[in-house]
C-alpha cells in the first residue's frame, strides 16, 4: 500500500514591487504573487498551514485531494501589505516564518535585509489565519553554532513569538535550510513539532517531520514554471543550478566548521553578550 502523495511547499520571501537588492532574486512581485494564487485556485488546490500538513501525516488524518503550503520567511512587511489582501480574499491560509531579531520593535538587532514587519502585523496575520512560526531569532546557519548559541537561538525566538501572539508556535524553518542531526533534536527538544529546510523539492512524509522539503518561488518564476512546480513537474530541471551550487557551498561550510574546531581558544562570540 503506498503512502501520502508529495505534497508542494512554496517558499516566499519578499511580495514588493521595489525589493531592496539583497532580496530581489528571492523577492515576487503582488501581481506574480496574485496571480500565482489564482493557478492554485484554478487548478483545484487546497493549502493548508504547516502545522495543519504535518498533523495529518502524523496521526494518519485525511487530506484534500491536492494541498498545498504557502509559506513565507523572515518578516518582510509586504507580506503584511500586499500577500494578505490576496490570501483572504481566496480565504487560503498560510504559514509566516518570522526571524524575530529583524522585525521592527523592541527585540529589533537590526540585519534586515529589507523593510520588516512590525508586531502588530504579525498580530494582524496570525487573525487572520496565518500560522506563525519560528525562524531563529538573528538568521544564522544555525549547524555551524556552538551548542549554547544554538539553543539561544532557537529558544529565544520561540519566546519572543509566544509573549507577542499568545501562541507558542509550533513550526520552524532553517535558516538558509541548513540543519544537523544536532539542530533537528535541539528543535524538537525545544518544543517545536515540524520544522522545514528547502531542497528545491516535494514534501513527501518519508522525509519526517523536521526535513520536509520546500519549492523556491522567486522573482524569475513565471506562470508555467510555477504552474509546472505545484503540479509536480520538471522540478529536477527547475532546480539543477540551485542544487550544484548548494552541494558546492556544502563543502566550504563544512570545511570552514572543522577549522573552527581545530582552532586553540577561540575569540568569544560578541553575540554571546545579547
Amino acid at each position: 500500500m503506498s503512502g501520502p502523495s508529495p505534497v508542494p511547499v512554496l517558499m516566499y520571501h519578499a511580495v514588493t514591487e521595489t525589493p531592496a537588492p539583497a532580496v530581489r532574486e528571492l523577492s515576487v512581485t503582488p501581481r506574480a504573487f496574485t496571480g500565482q494564487l489564482a493557478v492554485l485556485a484554478d487548478r483545484g488546490f487546497t493549502p493548508l498551514t504547516t502545522a495543519a500538513l504535518a498533523a495529518a501525516w502524523r496521526g494518519g488524518g485525511p487530506l484534500p485531494a491536492k494541498p498545498v503550503l504557502i509559506t513565507f520567511d523572515d518578516g518582510y512587511e509586504g507580506v503584511h501589505r500586499y500577500a494578505l489582501p490576496a490570501l483572504v480574499r481566496h480565504s487560503f491560509p498560510a504559514t509566516l516564518f518570522v526571524t524575530t531579531g529583524w522585525l521592527r520593535g523592541p527585540y529589533g538587532t537590526g540585519g534586515g535585509p529589507d523593510t520588516m514587519l512590525d508586531w502588530d502585523q504579525v498580530r494582524r496575520l496570525a487573525a487572520a489565519g496565518v500560522e506563525i512560526g519560528g525562524h531563529s531569532h538573528r538568521h544564522p546557519p544555525l549547524d555551524g553554532l556552538t551548542d549554547d548559541r544554538l539553543r539561544r537561538e532557537v529558544l529565544r525566538c520561540k519566546a519572543i513569538i509566544t509573549a507577542e501572539t499568545g501562541a507558542a508556535p509550533e513550526s520552524f524553518a532553517y535558516p538558509y535550510g541548513h540543519s544537523s542531526r544536532r539542530v533537528r533534536q535541539l528543535v524538537r527538544g525545544l518544543g517545536f513539532r515540524q520544522a522545514l529546510a528547502v531542497r528545491n523539492a516535494l514534501a513527501d512524509r518519508r522525509q519526517g517531520p523536521y526535513a520536509l522539503a520546500r519549492l523556491t518561488v522567486r522573482r524569475g518564476t513565471g506562470p508555467e514554471e510555477f504552474a509546472r512546480l505545484v503540479e509536480g513537474r520538471g522540478i529536477s530541471r527547475a532546480f539543477a543550478r540551485d542544487r550544484a551550487l548548494t552541494k558546492g557551498y556544502a563543502v566550504v561550510r563544512r570545511t570552514r566548521q572543522a577549522a573552527r574546531r581545530l582552532r586553540p581558544g577561540g575569540r568569544r562570540d560578541p553575540e554571546d553578550d545579547n
